[in-house]
C-alpha cells in the first residue's frame, strides 16, 4: 500500500485541534499560505501559548513605566526628558546549529527591538550557557557564539558591556544564548509598533528577503535537538549583516526624528507575517500586502516563503502617503532599500495579494494571528523524585582550598572579544557585580551627572532544587548587584529558558518560577516590563534545568565617583553583611561533588530590602573601598575573586566550616572598609537592623581562612585567570 502522507497542518507544526480552530475562524479550510502563516504565528516562540496564562501574574506597572510587556521593548522614564528602552531575547536553538550566525543574528534582532521604539542602542549584555568545558563540541559552540556576539556587536558599533558565561552538563547540546540590549531616547520620540490611518502605506526597509531564515526561530524554538538532526535544520538559521543593520539604525532614527513614521515594527520571528499582523492588530485596522513587491534575493520564492522568512535587517514602517518621498530620500541617503509593500485598510483583515489589484492569495483576521492564538493551561506536576543527594549530607572536604580553586573561573577571555568602551560611557565594564554607564542625553550628549546600571543573573542549580524560591533569589541577587554599584532598581526583563512544555514537570517549573519572580518583584518594588520565553530546550530527550535569567536596569542618582567594585585594599577590614550561611542545598560546591539537591537557604525579602538600602548608601557616600555580593560559590569564591582581581591577599579568622565557606545563603555582601570608617559603617548597619560580621583583613600574598584554607595568592590568581582561556583556546570540534 502507498504510504499515507502527513496532513499539511501537522507537517507545519499545527495540531488537529488548532487546524479545526483555524477553520472555525475562517469559516472554511485554510489554504497553504494561510496555514503557513498560522503555523509561525501560533508557534511557542511567537504566541507564548503555553506561558501567557502564567506571565499574566507578574507585576508590570509603576509610575515610571512608559511601556510594559506586549511591545517590542519595555520603556521606563529615567528623568531629564530621557527614556530607556530595554529587552532580553533568546537565540538558543539557532546557536546550537550554527553558533556564529545564531548568536550574531540574536544580537541583530535585539538591536531592532530597541530602535523600533525610537531608542538609540547604547549597550548589549549577553548571558551565555554551554555544555561542559571539557566537551569538544561544547567548546566549539562556545567559541562560535562568543565570536558571533563580538562580530556583530563590534561591527554595528554597540558596546557589549557585561553578562554571564556558564559551563554545565545540563546545557550539553542545547546552549542558551540570551542577549539584552539597552537604548535611550527623548521621551517625545517614543513610537509603538501599531498601524493606523486608513490609506497609510506599509514600507519595508532594509535587506531583501531570502530563504536563509525560513521558519527560523519560530520553528527551531518549537523542537528539541540532537546532533544528528542539526544539519537538516541549518538552512533555517538566519544570516546577519551588521553593516546593513548600522545603516538601518541610522535611517530609522532619522525617520523618527522627522516624525515621518506613524508606527514601526522589526521583522523578527515569523518575518512579514508577524510584522504585518501585529501592527494591524494593535491598531485595530486591516492591511493589504502585495507579496510581489517584496524585494527578494533568490529567484523562484513562493508566497509562503516570502511571508515566513526571517531574513535579517528588515523593518516595517507605517507612513503617510504625503511623507513617502521624504522617507525614500532619507533611506537613499543611508543606502537602505525601501519598498511600499502594503496599505492600511478598514476592518481587521490581513490580505496577501499578488499585486495590489491582483489575486487574493490569503485573507485572515489580523487579530487571529496575533491576539487570538491558542492559550494552553498545560498539565503541571512537581517531580516525583528529589533532584539528588544534598551537599549537607556529605562529609567535610579533606582540602577545602583545592575545592575553592576548582570553582574559580574568570570570564575575562569572553569579555576581551567585545569592545565595551564604544561611546566612552562605560564607567564599570564587564566582570563586576553590575555594569555602570554614564547617562547622557541621547540627542544633545549632555551629561546628566547620573548613571545607568545593568546586570543579568541566572542560576540553574537553585532553580532545579526549588524553581519558585530559586527565581526569587535571582531577583534578590540582581537588586543587590545594583546596590553594589550604588544604583536603585527600575525594572526587570526576563528570559525564561525551560524544557519541553509537553512535560508536566517542565510546566510546573515554569509556573513556580513565574510566581517566585512575582513575589520578589512585588516585595522589592520592581516591575517586569518585558521578556521572552524559550521552551523546548532539550537535547536527546533530556530537558535542561530550569534557567530563568533576570535582566535588571537601575539608576545611579549621583555619579560623582566611580563605585569601588569587587576589589581589596591592603590593610582594610573585611566585613560581611547579611545572614549566616545555613546550608549547602543547591550550591555550586554541592553540584561539583555530585550532590545537587537538598533545601535552599531561607530567603527573607524584607532583609534583602534593608541590606540593599544599606549597601547603596555606603557606596554612594564613599564609605567602602570594595564591595562584592556573595552568590555562586559562596563566601569563598567571592573573596577569592576579589583577591585575584586586586592582587591583595586575605586573612580570614571567622568562618566556621566549609558550609559557611561555600554556602550560598542570599542577601550577603562582602565590604572592604578603612579602619577609620568602621564605627560609622557598623552604626549604619545597626540602625538598619542588618546582621554584620567582621571576618578578617585584606593583606599579604596568601589566601588564608583559619582552619580551612592556606594557599598562595598566585595560585588563586592563576586558577581564576587561566582556566577559561586555556580551555577555550584549545577548543576544537570533532563534528
Amino acid at each position: 500500500m502507498p504510504a499515507v502522507s502527513e496532513p499539511l497542518h501537522r507537517a507545519l507544526g499545527l495540531t488537529d485541534d488548532e487546524s479545526t480552530t483555524i477553520e472555525g475562524i475562517l469559516g472554511r479550510a485554510a489554504n497553504t499560505l494561510e496555514l503557513a502563516m498560522y503555523s509561525v504565528m501560533w508557534s511557542e516562540h511567537c504566541s507564548y501559548k503555553s506561558s501567557r496564562i502564567h506571565l499574566e501574574r507578574l507585576p508590570t506597572e509603576a509610575p515610571w513605566v512608559l511601556v510594559g510587556p506586549g511591545e517590542n521593548a519595555g520603556v521606563v522614564d529615567v528623568g531629564d526628558g530621557i527614556a530607556a528602552a530595554f529587552r532580553i531575547e533568546s537565540h538558543n536553538h539557532p546557536s546550537a546549529i550554527e553558533p556564529y550566525q545564531g548568536a550574531a543574528t540574536g544580537v541583530g534582532g535585539i538591536l531592532r527591538d530597541i530602535f523600533t521604539m525610537g531608542a538609540r542602542p547604547i549597550a548589549l549584555m549577553d548571558s551565555l550557557r554551554f555544555g561542559p568545558i571539557d566537551d569538544p563540541r561544547s567548546r566549539w559552540i562556545a567559541e562560535g557564539v562568543v565570536s558571533g556576539v563580538s562580530g556583530y556587536g563590534n561591527a554595528v558599533g554597540v558596546p557589549t558591556v557585561g553578562g554571564e558565561t556558564v559551563f554545565d552538563a545540563t546545557y550539553r547540546g542545547n546552549p542558551l544564548v540570551n542577549v539584552l540590549c539597552l537604548g535611550l531616547l527623548p521621551t517625545e520620540r517614543l513610537v509603538l509598533g501599531r498601524a493606523s490611518g486608513v490609506g497609510n502605506l506599509a514600507v519595508l526597509l532594509g535587506s531583501s528577503t531570502g530563504r536563509d531564515g525560513i521558519g527560523g526561530v519560530s520553528v527551531l524554538a518549537s523542537a528539541g535537538f540532537s546532533e544528528e538532526s542539526d544539519g537538516d535544520k541549518r538552512p533555517s538559521v538566519q544570516v546577519g549583516d551588521p553593516f546593513e543593520e548600522k545603516r538601518l539604525i541610522e535611517a530609522c532614527l532619522a525617520l523618527l526624528d522627522e516624525g515621518l513614521v506613524v508606527g514601526i515594527q522589526d521583522l523578527g520571528g515569523a518575518g512579514l507575517t508577524c510584522a504585518t499582523s501585529e501592527t494591524a492588530s494593535r491598531g485595530g485596522v486591516g492591511m493589504d500586502v502585495d507579496v510581489s513587491a517584496v524585494p527578494r534575493r533568490e529567484p523562484g520564492m513562493e508566497p509562503h516563503e516570502v511571508m515566513t522568512s526571517e531574513s535579517q535587517e528588515r523593518m516595517l514602517a507605517i507612513v503617510e502617503p504625503d511623507g513617502l518621498d521624504r522617507v525614500l530620500e532619507i533611506c537613499e541617503r543611508w543606502e537602505v532599500r525601501a519598498s511600499v509593500i502594503g496599505r492600511v485598510t478598514e476592518g481587521g483583515s490581513l490580505r496577501i495579494l499578488d499585486g495590489f489589484d491582483g489575486e487574493v492569495l490569503a485573507e485572515v483576521p489580523a487579530a487571529s494571528l496575533h491576539e487570538d492564538a491558542p492559550l494552553y493551561d498545560r498539565p503541571r506536576r512537581a517531580p516525583d523524585a528529589p533532584l539528588g543527594p544534598s551537599a549537607d549530607d556529605l562529609d567535610a572536604p579533606e582540602d577545602p582550598g583545592a575545592d575553592l580553586l576548582d570553582l574559580l573561573a574568570d570570564p575575562a577571555w569572553v569579555y576581551r572579544q567585545y569592545d565595551h568602551q564604544l561611546f566612552l560611557n562605560t564607567v564599570i565594564g564587564p566582570g563586576d557585580d553590575a555594569t555602570v554607564l554614564r547617562l547622557r542625553h541621547p540627542v544633545t550628549g549632555a551629561d546628566t551627572g547620573r548613571g545607568l546600571a545593568l546586570t543579568t543573573d541566572g542560576n540553574h542549580r537553585w532553580c532545579a532544587v526549588d524553581p519558585r524560591q530559586g527565581t526569587a533569589m535571582l531577583v534578590a541577587e540582581s537588586v543587590l548587584n545594583l546596590a553594589c554599584v550604588g544604583a536603585r532598581p527600575l525594572a526587570v526583563v526576563n528570559c525564561l529558558n525551560f524544557g519541553n512544555p509537553e512535560h508536566s514537570e517542565v510546566m510546573w517549573q515554569l509556573s513556580e518560577a513565574v510566581d517566585g519572580m512575582a513575589d520578589a518583584c512585588r516585595a522589592l518594588d520592581v516591575p517586569v516590563v518585558g521578556g521572552n520565553v524559550s521552551l523546548y530546550n532539550e537535547s536527546a530527550g533530556t530537558d535542561i534545568d530550569p534557567t530563568p535569567v533576570i535582566g535588571l536596569l537601575g539608576i545611579v542618582d549621583r555619579l560623582d565617583r566611580r563605585p569601588p567594585g569587587a576589589t581589596l585594599v591592603d590593610g582594610h577590614r573585611l566585613l560581611v553583611f547579611g545572614p549566616e550561611a545555613d546550608g549547602l542545598g543547591g550550591s555550586r560546591w554541592g553540584a561539583a561533588h555530585g550532590a545537587p539537591g537538598g533545601r535552599l537557604p531561607d530567603l527573607d525579602l524584607a532583609m534583602v530590602a534593608d541590606i540593599v538600602e544599606l549597601i547603596r548608601g555606603l557606596v554612594v557616600d564613599g564609605l567602602v573601598d570594595g564591595v562584592h555580593d556573595v552568590s555562586s560559590g559562596g563566601l569563598g569564591v567571592a573573596l577569592a575573586e576579589m583577591a585575584a582581581r586586586s592582587g591583595v591577599g586575605v586573612h580570614v579568622a571567622r568562618v566556621a566550616d566549609h558550609r559557611a565557606l561555600f554556602g550560598e545563603a542570599p542577601a550577603r555582601v562582602v565590604v572592604v572598609v578603612h579602619p577609620d570608617w568602621l564605627v560609622e559603617v557598623f552604626g549604619r548597619a545597626e540602625a538598619a537592623g542588618v546582621p554584620t560580621s567582621r571576618i578578617g583583613l585584606a593583606t599579604g600574598d596568601r589566601f588564608t581562612v583559619k582552619g580551612l584554607v592556606d594557599i598562595g595568592l598566585d595560585e588563586v590568581t592563576a586558577a581564576f585567570i587561566d582556566r577559561l582561556p586555556e580551555a577555550l583556546g584549545a577548543g576544537t570540534s570533532n563534528r
